[in-house]
């Protein structure tokens, strides 16, 4: 069954400590509305390869990040479903994954190089006043115990801040939809988000829409097509006038047939005809796809249903009227 406890806290980062331990943790002490918890971010695999792989966006830009500032300091229970504060690292197109790469926990002198690139960032959220982090995973605790680490009581925290879903069959049990972790810190003074995410080796791009479990694909054909434009607010009415631009990249002519283009809402436009190779198309969108003012997400789906490419935009930067965006 998927994790239970889902949601996301919100507060003061005042505290980090690297573990070098048989189960390392990066562990940072957050205090929030009065309460102390612990995140618990996991920087090594139990299971081979134990390396993790890693994205960090020092400028995080997506729609998701307006609600989060509606939120009051504390732990929130978050539905896992789209369209809301749920994170799902495949269908919320939430950095690009061809980016994600493993990295090192130990180096050479036995350091964790891991938990010094973490540092970079979660030190600096610590030496702001005003910065604040957002962890998504599982609530654990209040404990009737103090905490492990930090020593306060009671014990509280956010674990399985990491890809929750494709796990290999020992950690099947914990696969579902719209539950991923991950650690988004605000910095207000610099004007900027910073994403960091995080995933096991062992874990695939491609999951089932309904149970979250693997879906091991023997030709992907990731990123053969993107999504690289989008008038997403036209001059005058948007009806029938907003566009999504694609590119083939492969040296193959690409027939589109049963390909579709989906928005943040799940509604889907069928795609068809012939894309050559190196070039773009322009598909102008059907008034069931509504690419909201407010900021979205773009999907583009293969003949299979699987994802090819995604894309998000912001409110920001569905502002300017008749501007196409570039991705």
């Amino acid at each position: 069954m998927p994790i239970k406890k889902y949601g996301v806290l919100k507060g003061r980062p005042t505290q980090s400590i690297a573990e070098l331990t048989d189960d390392p943790h990066y562990q940072v002490h957050v205090v929030s509305a009065g309460q102390h918890f612990r995140l618990a971010i996991n920087v090594q695999s139990r299971e081979f390869p134990s390396e993790l792989e890693y994205f960090i966006d020092d400028n995080f830009q997506h729609p998701i990040t307006a609600g989060l500032l509606t939120l009051s300091e504390g732990f929130t229970p978050l539905e896992s479903k789209r369209n809301g504060l749920a994170l799902d690292f495949i269908r919320a197109n939430l950095f690009p994954e061809e980016q994600e790469r493993p990295f090192p926990f130990r180096k050479a002198d036995s350091t964790s190089a891991l938990n010094d690139l973490l540092d970079t960032f979660i030190k600096r959220a610590i030496k702001q006043q005003n910065a604040s982090a957002y962890a998504f995973g599982a609530r654990f605790g209040p404990e009737q115990k103090e905490d492990k680490v930090f020593h306060f009581r009671p014990g509280n925290g956010i674990h399985d801040i990491h890809m929750n879903q494709g796990n290999s069959p020992a950690f099947a049990g914990d696969d579902g939809v719209w539950q991923d972790g991950a650690l988004l810190l605000h910095f207000p003074s610099e004007g900027r988000w910073v994403g960091i995410f995080l995933k096991f080796q062992s874990q695939p791009w491609h999951t089932d829409d309904e149970t979250g479990h693997r879906i091991d694909t023997e030709t992907p054909q990731d990123l053969i097509v993107r999504i690289v434009a989008a008038l997403v607010n036209p001059t005058g009415s948007d009806i029938e006038k907003e566009t999504v631009t694609l590119i083939n990249t492969s040296p193959q002519t690409l027939d589109l047939t049963g390909w579709a283009i989906t928005d943040k809402l799940g509604n889907k436009q069928a795609l068809s005809g012939i894309i050559e190779p190196g070039s773009p198309l322009k598909v102008t969108l059907q008034p069931s796809i509504q690419l909201s003012n407010d900021g979205g997400i773009i999907k583009l789906l293969n003949a299979h249903g699987l994802k090819v490419h995604g894309v998000a935009y912001t409110q920001e930067q569905a502002q300017r009227e008749g501007w196409t965006i570039v991705f």
